[in-house]
């Protein structure tokens, strides 16, 4: 399948070259382009990816400034693979079954509201944005997800939600992820789900919660997420 890139208008979504980038990252981050790998020519990299060269190259860029790419005068670009191979993406942790893809979504619902009683313990206030999205692999959609953000947070402007949320904390709220954990499982699909979601409501499917902690404020953001696992699953990688 020929990874797509976002050509929405909308204001959330991330600049071509840097979607672009993250599809890179992710594909060398699955192995499916290896260490030291020569990528094609530019222009046809570019005609893969439906841009131009110079969108490419800004891509390109970023990949050498992570340490991800070695550009050989005369040769061409190369893959470096790293241990740590950082990314807006970097915490998400689903993958097509044949891996990488580049992660979007789609807001279907956000709320703000007291804290329903058969939610764990996190944050210190009682009330909590709850946000409910639809989320993508190369437009494939792959997983329903549910997250609620601590109100002592602060409030986020529906408009201006980013594909990242962890972004979207960062730039709106001042807000940085720092770690987090997740807990795996099988549960039944919400009877919310949207209809655009391959799996019906109430069969079981993956299961991710995700515990996520701020800078100096522990556990502010508590998620769960159903996945769709004929089409992605979820990966843990320890180099």
């Amino acid at each position: 399948m020929r990874d797509q890139i976002d050509r929405r208008p909308a204001s959330s979504a991330l600049p071509l070259y840097v979607q672009l980038s993250e599809v890179l990252i992710r594909e060398i981050a699955a192995g499916r382009l290896p260490d030291g790998s020569r990528l094609p020519p530019e222009r046809t990299l570019a005609a893969q990816y439906q841009t131009t060269v110079r969108t490419l190259r800004k891509s390109l860029d970023i990949l050498e400034e992570k340490g991800l790419l070695r550009r050989v005068q005369g040769s061409g670009n190369y893959v470096q693979s790293s241990a740590q191979i950082s990314s807006i993406y970097s915490m998400f942790r689903l993958e097509l079954r044949t891996g990488g893809g580049l992660p979007s979504a789609q807001v279907f619902a956000l709320d703000y509201l007291a804290k329903p009683a058969d939610l764990p313990s996190f944050g210190t206030a009682s009330h909590a944005t709850r946000i409910r999205r639809l989320r993508f692999l190369n437009s494939l959609p792959v997983a329903v997800e549910e997250i609620w953000l601590d109100g002592a947070a602060g409030r986020l402007e529906a408009e201006k939600l980013s594909d990242s949320l962890y972004l979207t904390y960062r730039v709106q709220l001042g807000l940085r992820i720092l770690q987090a954990e997740d807990y795996v499982s099988i549960a039944p699909i919400p009877d919310w789900v949207p209809p655009d979601f391959a799996r019906p409501a109430t069969s079981p499917a993956p299961f991710v919660e995700r515990y996520s902690h701020a800078d100096g404020r522990g556990i502010i953001e508590y998620s769960r997420n159903w996945i769709d696992h004929t089409r992605a699953h979820y990966v843990q990688r320890l180099k």
